[in-house]
């Protein structure tokens, strides 16, 4: 398709003059300066893993207020303030893939997907063991000793010593110990609805030490508490790592111009394509299978998915709306296309607009309460299915108008790929 012309824009009318005045192209001398789309970038990273960090500071409190007191009311506050924080760290995922800080540290607070009877008890229909992972069900949380290879963990008091020391344990990714996906199984349990309705039903009596179900209700707590305030300490560094004197702003500041511009559009095209529009969304699609969606037990998928895109949108165009309302905007990407790459950029813009139009419908679906997520990917739902497909599609189309982008501006990234797309024979084998 031919991009249209960013250039064709609306007459501006000066009502108190009485004139009409014709609103003039971009100019390249007027592109932003590197350096200054680069503070931005990093302001907005230090806003979205400051906003990251105060709401688990929040389902911190509301975890603690359940274990004091563990009542249908307070678990349900407590699953509210698990969804409330994953809005502004979601946002914060199109900081992965170009910032190898990020990288490092990502799996940490965002793993998936998990093999969750490393950490409680599971349903038969689980299974009993893995030929991939030895620690499949070795249950943590009712077992005060765990072998891994020729070390065995004392695990007699939980701690987050000892949970994070199990973080992919035995070099298996889905030993995922800690995190937003290990606090949501212990909130929510096991989602046993397949593509069914329904969310995991987790009862708050797993957690109350004088009407015990599922026994080790002091262990459960344990492990809970301990979670949470890990992630509350993983999220503190990265947000201090973003501030004024921190090494993840530090090393994107260093960078040359041409580095910074493509490590910021390497994080976006791949978010975009490789992960968001692969791995979590055409992998579950292909297989119709409810175990590939990212908010697994809480039925969350669709809020995630959207909120991803969100913060595309938002790095990209370096305008970040904050959870108090208040807003960082500066010098962008965007801008800097705009004055540049004037056609490369209007591409970009629509794709954009497309994907962020997409991702909401599947959002809407959600909040509906028609469907949720593992639903609309439910092998036989021709109207999810597709709903979910145009999703994907604007996301490749939007990596695609990225990629342009690169090329106009003479940049050179690399973009994650995904088997589910890139070649879908290998899916399953």
């Amino acid at each position: 398709m031919r991009a249209r012309s960013l250039f064709a824009a609306p007459l501006l009318a000066a009502v108190a003059l009485g004139t009409v005045v014709v609103a003039g192209p971009v100019r390249a001398e007027d592109a932003p300066k590197v350096h200054d789309i680069v503070v931005n970038y990093a302001d907005i990273a230090e806003a979205m893993y400051g906003d990251s960090l105060t709401t688990a500071q929040a389902l911190q409190t509301a975890v603690d207020a359940f274990l004091t007191a563990p009542t249908e009311a307070n678990l349900d506050k407590a699953k509210a303030a698990w969804k409330a924080a994953r809005v502004p760290y979601q946002q914060s995922e199109g900081y992965r893939f170009g910032n190898a800080i990020v990288d490092d540290w990502e799996g940490r607070v965002n793993a998936w997907p998990l093999d969750e009877g490393l950490i409680d008890y599971v349903d038969k229909s689980y299974g009993d063991s893995s030929d991939e992972n030895p620690l499949y069900t070795a249950n943590v949380i009712a077992n005060t000793q765990i072998r891994v290879g020729k070390t065995t963990i004392d695990a007699t008091t939980i701690t987050p010593e000892v949970i994070d020391s199990l973080q992919e344990a035995g070099g298996v990714e889905s030993n995922v110990a800690i995190g937003y996906h290990a606090i949501e199984f212990l909130l929510w349990g096991q989602d046993l609805n397949g593509t069914g309705p329904g969310a995991g039903k987790r009862p708050a009596t797993d957690y109350d030490t004088k009407n015990c179900t599922h026994g080790h209700c002091d262990r459960r707590a344990a492990y809970l508490k301990s979670a949470t305030d890990l992630l509350v300490s993983d999220l503190t560094d990265m947000h201090n790592w973003w501030g004024k004197d921190g090494k993840a702003r530090a090393a994107v500041m260093e960078q040359d111009d041409n580095a910074a511009l493509g490590t910021i559009l390497t994080g976006l095209g791949s978010l975009s394509y490789g992960e968001l529009a692969g791995e979590r969304m055409k992998l579950g699609l292909i297989l119709h299978d409810p175990e590939e969606e990212h908010d697994c037990f809480s039925d969350n998928t669709y809020n995630s998915h959207y909120y991803d895109e969100l913060g595309i949108a938002s790095i990209y165009r370096g305008k970040y709306t904050r959870v108090d309302g208040s807003v960082v905007e500066g010098a962008s990407v965007a801008g800097y296309a705009a004055a540049k790459a004037p056609k490369a950029a209007d591409e970009a813009k629509t794709k954009v607009d497309a994907a962020l139009a997409a991702l909401k419908a599947i959002k809407d679906e959600g909040d509906s309460g028609k469907e949720a997520y593992d639903q609309m990917i439910g092998e036989g739902n021709v109207e999810g299915n597709a709903l979910v497909q145009k999703g994907v599609d604007s996301l490749v189309a939007q990596a695609r108008a990225f990629e342009g982008v690169v090329a106009a501006l003479g940049l050179q990234i690399k973009v994650e790929g995904s088997d589910s797309l890139d070649d879908p024979s290998k899916v399953g084998q």
